[in-house]
Formats: C-alpha cells, structure tokens, sequence
C-alpha cells in the first residue's frame, strides 16, 4: 500500500496565506510575518507588528465599545434619577397621608424599616439564585462601614442644619457640597475637572444664592451644621466610590452590606432619642395600609441603593453628586403636580438655573468623554 504524502508547504505559500489574511482584515499577531521577493528574486521576510497593521481594522470594535460604555453609563445615570425621584415621592406622600397623626417624627425609625426591607428583598433574591454573594462577614463589614457611619452623619447633620437655617441657604451649601466633592475627587481618583466643569458648578451655586438672597437666614450653630453636613456627605460619596472598587462584592452584596449596617448603627439611636416609644404609643398608623406603604417605600429603596451604587461606580463621585442636586428639580415639579406643593418665582428662577448648569455639565463630560476615547485619539 503506498501512502501518498501531504505536499509540502513552501515559506512563499505561507506568506501567501498571511497577505491573504492581511488583505481580509484578519488581525495579525506580534511575531506574524509575510514573505517578499526584493528585486534580485531571494525571499526575504517582513514582520508584521501592531505598528505597521492598519488601525482601521479595529475602528467598528472600538466604536461599538464606545457606544456599550456609553449606553452603560446612560442607564446607570436614568436609573439613579428614576429611583431617587420614585423615593422621595414616595416618602412625601407618608409625610403627607400620616405626619399629622404623629407627636413628633419618625424620620430614622422609617430609614431603619426600609433597610429592613431592602435586606430581605436581597436576601430573597439569593434564595430564589437570581443574584449571588457571600454571606455576612465581620471583615467585609469593617471595610464597608465607614461608608454607613458617614450615611449616618450626613442624616443627622442634615436634620441638624433644617433646625437652624432656612431650605435655600442649606441648598446653598449643598451646592458648595458637589464643589468639594468635585476637589476630592480629583485628589482621591485623579479625575480631571474640565473648565466647562468649573463653570457649570458656578452657575449652579450663583442660581442657588440668586434663590435663597431674600431668605437669608443662618447661625453661628447652623453654619456649623452645614460644614459637618458638606464635610460628611462628601466622604460618604467619596468613600462608596473608593468602596466599590475595593471591596470584593457584586453589587447586591454591597446592597447588602448597606442595608444592614444601617440597621445596625440607627436602630439603638431610635430607641434612644424615643421615636421607637413614639411609634410604639402612636396606634393611629398601626394600620395595614401605613404597614404597605413603607413596605413599597423599602423596596424603592432596594432599587435606589442599587442604582447608587452602580451610578457611583460607571460615573464618579463628581456626577453623583451633580445628579443629586439636579433631581430636586422633577421633585419639584412632581410635587406641584401631585401634592399642589407651590413654587414660588425664585424657585422657578433656581429650577431654571439649575437646568442650565446641569446641561452645561453633561455637554463638558461628554466632550471630555470624546477626547479619552481611543478612537477619538486614532482619528486626531
């Protein structure tokens, strides 16, 4: 029986095949090469290197990247605002139905009752292997508390700050709030802060200060409740971002996390400054209905702790802030339309404002988003 040897592959043949490949768009590695004949006939061989294949090949991956990102990062800002908008909607409208049946307020006692809910709406999720992550771990949870304990200073010393100063002076120092936000961020994360950037921080702070000039009214104590308010909520933004990068969790792990250190750390103070007893001696709202409606409150709460979450980590602390400052502006206008709350002149003047700085924003992180862009680099 005779075997009938394979023919041979030549180097010309091979190289053939490479120019072939080359010609089709096919990506070439490192250490691929292509075989010429000079002028004289002898082969010779060219390497073909990253530099010398033509970009070209790589613009549609690189643009369909481009666009994935962006869309990821447009979901995650649509989110954080729908929930965030769905949250205090929410919560105003148990103020409203049920606040007047109240000797007092029950302000920590329904952020505890919420966390609750969020807590076993994760855990039913895991149950049901819809997400995944660990179970609870002392270590994971000193990584992650001073993220709740800065949560916890930002709730009291805003309280605080409503007890000494009028709502536009507290809004002007919520502006001041994204500046340094902002200032750490670039310190911290070595984000880049674009002129447009600048300027659209200014516009924002000047329409708050337009708002609040014939409302001026502030303390020695309620400026110092301001600057521990700015002081803490800029390291509870700063620090979740520092968190979700650093700490190994899935998101709903971090939710999670979160929510049940809230209940740790609120719950004793509950019991201490009395809204536990108040609760407990108000049987007006020991109803079903007051019963469901911080239920649903403690699943939009689920939902926003999530969108925080994951808006902090596709943006930055910088944005988060920004499209916090921005969302009072369909609550205001939510609330004229649903609770026939009244916007004065200076807040339609501030709402106004605010929507201005706020386009200005997006416009500069999209061109700033354009210029770091690889494909952007290649096409300059």
């Amino acid at each position: 029986m005779s075997i009938e040897h394979p023919k041979k592959l030549t180097d010309v043949e091979i190289g053939n095949g490479d120019e072939r490949k080359q010609q089709s768009g096919e990506n070439l590695s490192p250490s691929s090469s292509v075989v010429e004949k000079d002028e004289s006939g002898d082969e010779k061989e060219k390497l073909i290197t990253p530099a010398t294949a033509r970009p070209s090949q790589t613009k549609p991956d690189q643009k369909k990247q481009d666009d994935a990102f962006a869309g990821a990062i447009i979901f995650a800002c649509s989110l954080y605002c729908f929930c965030s908008v769905s949250m205090v909607i929410v919560n105003k409208s148990l103020a409203s139905s049920y606040n007047h049946l109240i000797e007092g307020d029950l302000n920590l006692l329904l952020v505890v009752f919420q966390a609750f809910v969020a807590v076993i709406a994760v855990e039913i999720c895991k149950k049901l292997k819809w997400v995944e992550y660990p179970g609870f771990d002392f270590k994971t949870a000193r990584q992650w508390a001073p993220v709740n304990i800065m949560f916890c200073g930002m709730l009291f010393t805003g309280m605080a700050s409503l007890q000494h100063n009028s709502v536009p002076m507290v809004t002007v120092f919520k502006n001041i709030t994204n500046i340094v936000i902002s200032i750490g961020d670039l310190f911290f994360f070595g984000s880049r802060v674009e002129i447009l950037v600048i300027v659209a921080f200014g516009i924002m702070l000047g329409g708050a200060v337009s708002a609040a000039w014939n409302d001026v009214h502030v303390t020695s104590q309620g400026v110092f409740w301001m600057c521990m308010n700015c002081f803490c909520t800029a390291g509870y933004v700063l620090y979740m971002k520092f968190a979700t990068k650093n700490v190994k969790l899935s998101k709903f792990g971090m939710v999670f996390y979160n929510n049940i250190l809230c209940m740790i750390f609120l719950l004793p103070v509950t019991i201490i400054n009395g809204e536990m007893v108040t609760f407990i001696n108000t049987d007006k709202i020991h109803t079903m209905d007051y019963f469901l409606k911080n239920t649903f409150a403690g699943f939009v709460g689920f939902f926003l702790n999530f969108a925080s979450l994951n808006c902090v980590s596709h943006t930055g602390p910088t944005t988060y802030a920004i499209l916090g400052s921005l969302n009072k502006i369909p609550i205001a206008v939510l609330g004229y339309f649903i609770f026939d709350s009244t916007i004065t002149p200076d807040t339609w003047f501030f709402i106004g404002v605010s929507m201005c700085g706020g386009f200005l924003y997006s416009y500069a992180k999209i061109l700033a988003g354009r210029k770091a862009s690889p494909s952007h680099k290649h096409r300059r």
